[in-house]
């Protein structure tokens, strides 16, 4: 097998085990804002960075994938008890290489499967096109609260969401159109009993309470990076650094939680805050309970 097939089945397998771990879409540096009041209305915003982990590494490793890399044989050796470097033979080399182009052959064929496999999980775009993110961008664009989505590179996005509504239902952020795998970075659910509990899952440490999914998210990001070297010793992912506020306001009454300094009273409510850093432990959460 070639390196850059290597890389790029290396690449495929860890980006492919981000989505499936739901650590493929990362905050990085970010403001954002929940408000609840008691008669149902809300509004949500969220201005900064997301992150698709890997995106552009996936179209830049196909790219040198079909530049291709030469056969180059490997040595031959006597058969003696004296073993020694002989030079090979005609048909030793033939051999040599239609091995390589057998298994290269293979290689192709897995690597399209897999990226087959990322393709249908993001929402028919194919992630090792160069067009991959405009295209997410501009599908982005077209959903209801995106503001403005812009395409830094490196799979950076800057973007300005807000929506605002009655609170009828339980609400998620992100959604993505035809995006089945982007995972939550703040959920409202609305209990029965007027309660709705907050949570921001993507704000603390990744898949917190579930050890396996740590692991899964740290041995993808590790084969990734790995990956993304080249002979230069370049690094693979662009890592997000997770720095943020997130701020709740309501004139609903606050029964839990876990920030450092409990509410403050303001002029339109009780205020929490929450400071989210790469440190940060404990994701967020709170249960407000609306109505009279």
């Amino acid at each position: 097998m070639t390196s850059a097939a290597r890389r790029i089945a290396a690449t495929l397998v860890a980006a492919a085990t981000l989505l499936l771990s739901g650590c493929f879409v990362s905050p990085g540096s970010f403001t954002s804002t929940i408000d609840l009041r008691k008669d149902g209305r809300f509004s949500y915003s969220y201005s900064g960075e997301i992150y698709l982990l890997g995106l552009s590494k996936l179209a830049e490793l196909r790219s040198k994938a079909k530049d291709g890399e030469p056969f180059t044989a490997f040595p031959c050796y006597t058969d003696d008890k004296e073993i020694k470097e002989r030079e090979c033979t005609q048909d030793e080399l033939a051999k040599q290489k239609a091995d390589w182009e057998e298994e290269l052959k293979a290689e192709e064929a897995r690597t399209k499967r897999e990226s087959d496999t990322m393709k249908a999980m993001l929402g028919g775009i194919d992630p090792s096109s160069p067009q991959a993110a405009e295209e997410l961008a501009a599908r982005l664009r077209r959903q209801a609260g995106w503001k403005s989505v812009v395409y830094k590179g490196d799979g950076l996005f800057v973007v300005d969401f807000a929506i605002s509504g009655r609170l009828d239902y339980d609400f998620q952020f992100p959604t993505m159109e035809r995006f089945p795998m982007a995972n939550a970075f703040v959920v409202l659910n609305k209990r029965a009993d007027g309660a709705v509990r907050i949570d921001a899952p993507a704000f603390g440490q990744p898949a917190q309470g579930n050890p396996m999914g740590n692991i899964a998210q740290l041995a993808a990001v590790d084969a990734a990076r790995d990956a993304g070297k080249d002979s230069k010793g370049d690094g693979g992912l662009n890592l997000p650094e997770l720095n943020g506020t997130l701020v709740l306001t309501t004139d609903g009454t606050i029964l839990a939680n876990n920030t450092d300094d409990g509410p403050v009273v303001g002029t339109t409510g009780q205020r929490l805050e929450w400071k989210v850093t790469s440190r940060t432990i404990t994701a967020p959460t709170a249960l407000v309970r609306l109505g009279g």
